[in-house]
């Protein structure tokens, strides 16, 4: 393929880009993740956000993503279970902003299997957020199967995969910077808190959102 057939790559990846990079549940997780357990914690998570945006993609090419979308009762679970995992991220947060230890003890004695926790954690939210799948069946939307069929899905949810690694690692990179872990450290509890008032309205607006 020349350039002039990669030209189709442009509108996906523009689309996915800008749906993966703008501020949501995921990139809240990645942000709270770095301040508080620090940059291999939420690189960790980052893979398992996008272990889930790989699943979800796959599924939207070969069509499914569609179907989930139109069967109401498959959407309305996605939303509920996807709302419920929001406000256990709530929950953890606000139980650490009220809590009494030392901010650094994360990340000075990290615990064992954290990273697969997180892996799984950062899975856990990808795959239970519905707007995954609205993201994904925009995106196959905007390629052009009959410039490849087949082979320009897996390029376009490769590529569209890649790059959501890539921003939820700047992310982490940004946030678990020394700058932002000393504002973390000298205000864990409000910052907690605001993590805490995040994921818990996330987790309504999308239990009782009703499209």
């Amino acid at each position: 393929m020349n350039l002039d057939q990669l030209s189709f790559l442009m509108p996906p990846l523009l689309a996915f880009f800008v749906a993966a990079a703008s501020p949501g549940p995921a990139t809240l997780a990645v942000a709270a993740t770095s301040m508080a357990r620090g940059l291999w914690a939420s690189l960790a998570l980052g893979v398992g956000l996008t272990i889930g945006l790989s699943v979800w993609g796959i599924l939207t090419a070969v069509g499914l993503g569609a179907l989930i979308i139109a069967w109401a009762p498959a959407l309305l679970l996605l939303k509920s279970l996807g709302g419920a995992y929001l406000l256990y991220l709530a929950w953890l947060s606000a139980k650490s902003a009220l809590s009494a230890d030392d901010p650094g003890a994360l990340k000075s004695a990290p615990e064992d299997g954290v990273g697969r926790r997180m892996i799984w954690r950062g899975f856990i939210l990808n795959i239970m957020n519905p707007k995954a799948v609205l993201a994904w069946t925009a995106v196959i939307a905007l390629g052009t199967p009959d410039q490849g069929g087949a082979f320009a899905m897996i390029v376009i949810v490769g590529l569209c995969t890649f790059c959501g690694l890539l921003i939820y690692w700047v992310y982490a990179a940004s946030f678990s910077a020394p700058i932002a872990s000393a504002v973390y450290m000298r205000g864990r509890r409000w910052i907690e808190g605001v993590f805490a008032l995040g994921f818990g309205l996330a987790g309504l607006k999308l239990i009782l959102s009703r499209n």
